[in-house]
């Protein structure tokens, strides 16, 4: 049997752990700072430990790292890494670099559940949760890890259909004991579970983003199922309740649909129904698929949408298309 992989705990579980094999606290603390702060790669290099616990870890437990095994380059430098995850399965993990940023789309399951109509992975069906180590693994094990500055949770997968690792992973890149980054260097994207929702808005402080694509029911529900379990308009009351503060962001993740969603009917109904609530649209262009009649809108339906809703006082930007 494989051994129990450390990184990906909690500095809570790390804990139980050391106390579980009789070991002072404190070596929780340690350990933590090998894997998360000094990029230790075998129980050997934790120097601070004794030869004796080394060796205890060692025979007990694995660090739990796993390097891509392939990797395919845009010709704009976008690379798409594949990473080994959930037994025999493939997770993958997109670096987006730009002039002032370098941004990684993580990913949180194998495959997904949600069968959202424009979504490539919703047609591969569930097959695996990741842990929160195979989550952060994708950060760590990225040969361009140095050079990141934001992470989206936006891969393979819906973050809030896989909760308990994803605020794990979460609480490890923003703790001082952990990746120490600023939550306002990560956004959560996720299609809007609303109860997995509500812990992230009241116990974390990175950026919440929410694929909505139409603000009316009947076409949510064609192209997301999940409309018909937490309808968009219970989501925004939900995020009309809270006080995001000025250093969180809410955003909407907005695919341009020739004749479906661009329309001007459609940007007066965002308007009245994000009314009242600090927020910003992400308008993105839409690449087909196998297996589905949708057609992206052109660049000047897009560009004239945008507009419209600048126009109406709500922030609108078109996201690059990158990786193609």
């Amino acid at each position: 049997m494989s051994k129990e992989a450390l990184f990906g705990k909690t500095l809570a579980q790390l804990t139980t752990i050391i106390s579980e094999y009789g070991l002072p606290k404190y070596a929780a603390g340690q350990i933590a700072g090998w894997l998360y702060r000094k990029n230790a790669t075998s129980f050997a290099e934790m120097s601070n430990l004794s030869k004796k616990t080394r060796e205890l870890l060692d025979a007990s437990f694995s660090i739990g790292l796993t390097d891509p095994v392939k990797v395919q380059e845009s010709s704009d430098g976008t690379k798409k890494y594949l990473y080994p995850a959930a037994g025999n399965r493939f997770i993958e993990a997109a670096y987006i670099p730009e002039e002032k940023r370098n941004t990684l789309c993580i990913s949180t399951q194998v495959g997904c559940k949600m069968a959202c109509l424009f979504c490539m992975t919703g047609k591969q069906g569930f097959q695996a949760n990741l842990s929160a180590g195979e989550i952060i693994n994708q950060i760590q094990s990225l040969p361009e890890r140095d050079k990141l500055s934001n992470i989206v949770y936006m891969g393979m997968g819906e973050p809030l259909d896989n909760p308990e690792a994803v605020f794990d992973s979460l609480e490890i890149l923003t703790a001082e004991w952990g990746f120490g980054m600023s939550p306002k260097r990560i956004t959560l994207s996720t299609i809007g579970l609303i109860p997995a929702m509500t812990t992230f808005i009241e116990q974390g402080k990175c950026h919440l983003a929410i694929s909505l694509h139409t603000p009316f029911d009947a076409e949510r529900s064609k192209l997301m199922p999940i409309e018909q379990v937490y309808p968009i308009k219970e989501i925004i009351k939900l995020l009309k309740s809270y006080d995001f503060g000025r250093q969180r962001r809410v955003s909407f993740e907005y695919i341009m649909f020739a004749g479906l969603n661009d329309s001007r009917r459609h940007v007066n109904e965002l308007v009245r129904t994000l009314h009242g609530l600090k927020c910003r649209i992400n308008l993105i262009r839409f690449h087909p698929i196998p297996d589905t009649l949708l057609t992206g809108s052109d660049d000047k339906t897009i560009k004239e949408f945008q507009d419209a809703l600048n126009a109406k006082g709500i922030t609108t930007t078109i996201r690059a298309s990158r990786g193609e």
